[in-house]
Formats: structure tokens, C-alpha cells, sequence
């Protein structure tokens, strides 16, 4: 019949069909661009430089003592030395990952805007202020001083903390599918950190109301959050095993408000102590159940880091105890507690240049997010 179609002709149509399948598949199988790996889980890195950075200055700022001892003077140059090349570090570590993220911003807000809707990703999104407040804090005040620009840069980094308090809780307030008992789980304490650090930031300016303020809103929310995870609610089941490291953040919360009230009270008194003692325990409580991080510790992924920033923070309180109360016991759990900080987060720095290139290019399987 003259309606046919020619067969060569059905032949090339089906022989282009199978070609732009091939591409399709292949297109989908390229690796994806560091602008869609990268998230805001990303700058628990810098977490970890900037809280590692204020242990060596806090080391060196803790021996310190006027004399011409040879070891002494070994001891204290190899410190600051070490505190002065952490801090170039997590200075250029945050701001190669700010750009890429403010690109990532620009180019993809939509998966920006997925990765604020996401239950855990959102909870990242003070991680990059808390670092920029580490950063500042850890700086040597008798270069900076408590100056002006000192006080412009707290405000620049504080007021997003704020912010960003305000959407989120007030969403657990209001919004019935934000419900803290919906989405409530260990990433969940990051909320809480931002508001600490600006507290122990603004109490070295001598800004007290405003450290007792950020201070009240961060306790007053971790001890809902607290409650609500002890009581193993939704929330806590849903969290994939790779990212289990994330419980050593509980750790990490009341190692924080000691730290930030024994700058606001002026020394490490009873209300620091009791927040130490209870990040003592939690420590205790997540090392005694090694078989809990058995699954994530498979193959190395960024949530890794996760250890790192607890035990830094742990190890720093631990530092302004044993220079309150003055004895060997608590001197021991210091220079231990440090040693364990300091082990593991050259191991985690290791094993990221080691795995640098995959994790950029491969997917997050636990916060990779679509548009």
C-alpha cells in the first residue's frame, strides 16, 4: 500500500529511539557537579577546625607560666604554632565551602530550598554561623582586641542564628507537620549550638545581657529537645544508620552551655559543672554501645565528622574543670579527653583528603536532595 512506511525507513527511527535512550542513560550515570553534592552538612569540618583551634589556644593559654625552661618553652611554641596553623586552616577551609555553597545558592536554590524542607538538612543550616563564631572567638584578642569590628562581625554571624531560630521554633510551635515530636532527632541539637556560641562569644566582649539572652533561649530549647529525644519518639527511629554518628552530638550541647556559662558567670561553678558531669556520662553512654555506629562506620562518609566536634568541646570543658578544681584526677581527665580529641580528628583529617575527590562527586545516599 502507498500509506506504508518504508521498513529502512522504521529501521533509522528506531536505530535514533536506542541512541537517545544511550544518552539519556548515560547523561543520568555523569557523575553530578560539586555545587549539588555540597550541603550544609559540609561545614561540620569546619566545626571541628574551628573547636580544635580554640583547644590548642586553650592549651597554651592553660600552662602558661613566666619562666626560661627549655621544655617549657618547647611545649609552648609547638602550641601556638599548632593553634596559629589551625586557625589559617579553618579560616580557609570556611571560606572555600561558604563560596561553593553561595554558588550552589545561586545556581541551585531549589535544592537548597529541599534541603531546608528536609528534616535533618535543615538542622545544618546553623553550622556555618556557628563556625564563623568559632572562627572569631578563637582569633588571638591581643592582636584583634575586643574592638568595633569585633562587634560588627558578632552581630553579622549572631543575627542569622537568630533568625533562623525563629522560623524553626517557631514551626515546632505552630506548623502541625513541623511538630518537634514529628521531626525531632540528634541533628536536631544543632539549633541549640548557635545560640550557645553566640552566648560564650558576646560574654568575652562583655555584653552580658546578651550572652544571659542567647543563653536562655539555647537551654530553655535543648532541655525540650533533650526530653523529647530521651523519650525516643518518631523522630529518632527515622535516622538512616550512616548517619548514627550524629548521637555524639548529645554530647556536644552541654559541654557547650558549660563552656558558655562559665564565661558569663566568670568561673567554672556548680551550674558548668553539672552540664560537664552530664556530657561526662552521655560520652560514657555512646562508647559503652560501640555496636550502635557498626553500620556507619562501613565506609567513610561526611557525617563522620560528627565525632569530632562533640569530643573537641567535651575535651575544652574538661580543660576550664581541671583549672577549677586543681587536681590530678581532673588534670588526667583532661590531658585523656584531649589526646582521644586530638586522635581522632587528625584520623578524620586523614581519611578526608584520602577520600576528598569521592566525596564531592559522589552522592550523599542519606542527605542528597532533589530538586
Amino acid at each position: 500500500m502507498g500509506d506504508e512506511i518504508p521498513e529502512s525507513a522504521i529501521k533509522i527511527v528506531t536505530k535514533d529511539v536506542e541512541e537517545l535512550e544511550t544518552a539519556t542513560k548515560s547523561s543520568r550515570r555523569r557523575p553530578p557537579s560539586i555545587l549539588t553534592n555540597l550541603h550544609a552538612g559540609y561545614f561540620r569540618i569546619s566545626l571541628s577546625l574551628g573547636g580544635q583551634a580554640i583547644l590548642w589556644k586553650t592549651l597554651t593559654d592553660h600552662f602558661y607560666k613566666p619562666t626560661t625552661s627549655l621544655h617549657y618553652h618547647i611545649y609552648h611554641t609547638l602550641t601556638s604554632t599548632t593553634f596559629m596553623l589551625l586557625w589559617c586552616l579553618t579560616l580557609g577551609t570556611l571560606l572555600l565551602l561558604s563560596f561553593l555553597y553561595a554558588l550552589r545558592c545561586v545556581f541551585h536554590f531549589s535544592l537548597v530550598k529541599a534541603e531546608f524542607c528536609n528534616y535533618v538538612g535543615v538542622n545544618y543550616f546553623f553550622a556555618p554561623w556557628v563556625s564563623w563564631l568559632l572562627l572569631l572567638q578563637s582569633f588571638p584578642f591581643t592582636v584583634l582586641g575586643i574592638t568595633s569590628s569585633y562587634q560588627v562581625l558578632w552581630w553579622v554571624m549572631a543575627v542569622p542564628v537568630v533568625i533562623l531560630d525563629l522560623k524553626i521554633y517557631g514551626q515546632w510551635f505552630t506548623t502541625e507537620k513541623r511538630f518537634l515530636s514529628m521531626v525531632a532527632n540528634p541533628t536536631t541539637q544543632m539549633s541549640v549550638f548557635g545560640n550557645l556560641t553566640g552566648a560564650w562569644a558576646a560574654s568575652h566582649m562583655g555584653w552580658k545581657e546578651s550572652a544571659v539572652c542567647m543563653f536562655t533561649l539555647g537551654m530553655c530549647h535543648y532541655l525540650v529537645v533533650f526530653i523529647t529525644l530521651y523519650q525516643r519518639l518518631s523522630g529518632g527511629n527515622r535516622l538512616p544508620a550512616t548517619l548514627r554518628p550524629v548521637f555524639f552530638l548529645f554530647v556536644a550541647a552541654p559541654s557547650m552551655g558549660s563552656l558558655a556559662w562559665s564565661s558569663i558567670s566568670g568561673n567554672f561553678d556548680m551550674p558548668s559543672k553539672m552540664l560537664f558531669f552530664l556530657s561526662i556520662f552521655l560520652f560514657t553512654s555512646l562508647v559503652c554501645r560501640p555496636t550502635l555506629f557498626k553500620k556507619s562506620m562501613r565506609r567513610f562518609n561526611i557525617a563522620w565528622w560528627a565525632y569530632s566536634f562533640p569530643l573537641t568541646f567535651l575535651a575544652l570543658a574538661s580543660t576550664h574543670y581541671a583549672r577549677q578544681v586543681k587536681s590530678m584526677a581532673a588534670s588526667t581527665l583532661m590531658l585523656l579527653l584531649s589526646a582521644i580529641s586530638v586522635i581522632v580528628f587528625v584520623c578524620l583529617l586523614l581519611f578526608t583528603v584520602l577520600n576528598a575527590n569521592r566525596l564531592l562527586r559522589q552522592n550523599d545516599s542519606c542527605l542528597h536532595f532533589s530538586k
